[in-house]
């Protein structure tokens, strides 16, 4: 299995002039222990109850990231690309890939909430085939040819992109079901439009981290299914998941539990009760957590994207100790 950090780019209330210096370092040990990507989430504003937080601007962060290191790939988990202009999107995106010697990987989702779409002019039913579009949209101007497009939601008279990429960013799907909350309209269960993108476009799937194991489990043997509908293989997507944890290195749930409950709570908010965030998130002893991360696995998991609860960057080798090195690649 291979894993890569989400980088703890949260916009807190407290941050300071002294947060670019600490993701720098957070960047350079993810590189330096060998992590295979930095990621970095999205949410324009915060949800209110829902998470307690929102992010720094992804692609910004993850210039940011590039210019810190030098090998480690480079990844949305996820660009929510309906909220913008396609054009504009794929120019930054390109910009990036080739600013950063092509390290970039486009992890997108169709988003969901109300309030960040009202806020783009955006209605919220329109989210899924936007997003459709926009990928189609990437797909030809990447090329770098001349490009005329008129489709249900964005048109556009001979627009180049330069630079053009000779080869596309990877591209990751996020999406699946979830827990039942009132704060978001998504289903359960895998939505069938959101089942198509990802069997039809992506490169990898990243399973959703509102959801259980038995909700990506669920997902997956429908992923499985439609790839064998189709006729393609189903190694030719990566079984990816991201989720957020907060390692303390005890062999009591317990004690586990009461470190990791503040910190938990500031970045998802308390609209959850906490047994429903420990359902979710990858929460207890490390052994508790490997044990989430072996289900998991045993079902075809091949690649974990953990977040922390904060930016201190020795979690990260706690999390190669306590749980990277029982998963080796």
């Amino acid at each position: 299995m291979r894993f890569g950090v989400l980088l703890p780019s949260y916009s807190f209330p407290t941050l300071d002039e002294r947060a670019g210096a600490r993701l720098r370092e957070v960047c350079v040990r993810a590189e330096g222990l060998g992590y295979d990507a930095l990621w970095t989430a999205e949410h324009l504003l915060t949800a209110r109850g829902l998470y307690g937080t929102a992010w720094l601007s992804p692609l910004e962060t993850l210039a940011f990231a590039a210019g810190c290191t030098s090998r480690i790939h480079l990844a949305t988990g996820i660009l929510i690309v309906a909220l913008r202009n396609p054009v504009f999107v794929a120019k930054e995106i390109a910009s990036l890939h080739v600013l950063s010697g092509g390290r970039f990987e486009l992890g997108v989702g169709a988003g969901w909430d109300a309030h960040e779409f009202d806020v783009a002019g955006v209605p919220l039913k329109e989210r899924g085939a936007r997003t459709d579009e926009i990928l189609d949209v990437f797909a030809k101007l990447w090329t770098g040819r001349e490009t005329t497009h008129r489709g249900r939601y964005y048109a556009f008279e001979s627009v180049t992109i330069d630079p053009p990429l000779r080869t596309p960013p990877r591209l990751w799907v996020a999406g699946g079901g979830k827990l039942k909350t009132s704060l978001s309209p998504d289903p359960e269960t895998i939505a069938p439009s959101v089942l198509e993108r990802i069997c039809r476009r992506a490169d990898g799937w990243l399973a959703r981290a509102a959801g259980s194991n038995a909700t990506i489990l669920a997902d997956w043997a429908q992923i499985a299914g439609r790839l064998e509908a189709l006729g393609r293989p189903r190694s030719s997507l990566t079984f990816g998941h991201l989720n957020f944890t907060h390692v303390v290195p005890t062999d009591d749930d317990a004690v586990a539990l009461r470190e990791q409950r503040s910190r938990m709570e500031r970045v998802m908010g308390t609209h959850r009760s906490f047994e429903q965030l420990q359902t979710c998130y990858l929460l207890g002893s490390p052994r508790r957590i490997r044990e989430r991360i072996a289900e998991l696995a045993a079902a075809g998991l091949e690649y974990l994207v953990l977040s922390p609860l904060d930016d201190d960057p020795d979690q990260l080798a706690l999390w190669q100790d306590e749980i990277v090195r029982h998963f080796p690649n």
